[in-house]
């Protein structure tokens, strides 16, 4: 593996990180259009990180609206090996409260508006998504989380809703019934893009709110999970500013390989490739295609 650099995508209330030395923001273009916002780009206890604001700085872009294949590339592009998705959620766990912490292990795609794939006619691969997200990337996160004394919880499933409307109570028991630990709007495709892009991923959640199916705790509201968003941005940057040189300093051993998830999933023969979409390729994954 080359150089080591860490990305962080900033979900709802984490616009900014503090504390980073030598910052610049990037503008960045990619094949798939410009991704959120500028990249801000520096080094956290001496290790190299991009930041990158999901939604925009301002929150401008909702989930559906967001270019999940330009935000990927764009990280790809400017070197990012590995990358952290902090994201708010919402909890479908009576033991997952607002204000918990959960490193994620599983996902479930229930969104339907967005790209899903760097590749496609001309050039079709088929990642493995088995296990989603970096073990070693989600070791890391539980070791600082832990050793800050944040809330946290180590496994569970993150059900990916389309959005921008929360769950109807019937969707929430659904998802329940099916054994989902938290409910949000962005992480897929997003997780699925990283794979491809062979860059390591795992999501660290942070509870805003009980999903409509608590009868204790009413509706879901903006201004309810907004409140509870604003106390957990404080926290996700201590973790943040604590996980990234623990990264720098041992990145671990990834049994998963993400990083060499592209070695068996490239279907199409090389003489049958269109070459134009090879060329526009070359950005994400170009370790197999020259």
């Amino acid at each position: 593996m080359g150089a080591l650099r860490v990305g962080i995508v900033g979900g709802s209330g984490l616009y900014d990180i503090p504390g980073l030395e030598g910052r610049e923001w990037h503008r960045a273009e990619t094949p798939w259009g410009p991704p959120s916002d500028d990249l801000l780009c520096g080094r956290l206890g001496g290790t190299e990180c991009v930041f990158l604001p999901r939604h925009g700085r301002g929150h401008r872009l909702s989930p559906t609206h967001l270019n999940y294949r330009a935000n990927i590339a764009a990280l790809k592009q400017l070197g990012v090996t590995h990358i952290i998705s902090v994201s708010a959620v919402g909890s479908l766990r009576e033991d997952l409260p607002p204000g918990h912490f959960l490193i994620v292990d599983q996902f479930i795609d229930r969104s339907f508006a967005r790209a899903k794939s760097f590749f496609g006619e001309g050039v079709v691969a088929h990642v493995s998504m088995a296990d989603p997200v970096c073990p070693a990337l989600g070791d890391a996160l539980e070791l600082s989380a832990r050793a800050l004394g944040l809330p946290v919880t180590r496994g569970g499933t993150y059900l990916v809703m389309e959005g921008p409307q929360f769950s109807t109570r019937a969707e929430s028991q659904l998802y329940r019934s099916w054994g989902c630990s938290v409910i949000g709007m962005t992480n897929m495709p997003e997780a699925k893009l990283a794979r491809e892009a062979e860059i390591h991923y795992a999501t660290v959640a942070m509870v805003t709110d009980y999903d409509c199916w608590h009868d204790d705790h009413g509706h879901v509201t903006v201004d309810a999970v907004v409140a509870v968003m604003q106390r957990n941005a404080d926290q996700a940057r201590a973790l943040i500013a604590d996980v990234v040189p623990r990264i720098g300093r041992d990145p671990g051993d990834c049994t998963v390989r993400c990083d060499h998830a592209l070695d068996h999933a490239l279907i199409t023969a090389s003489e049958a490739r269109d070459p134009k979409l090879v060329e526009t390729l070359r950005s994400v994954a170009g370790r197999l295609l020259g």
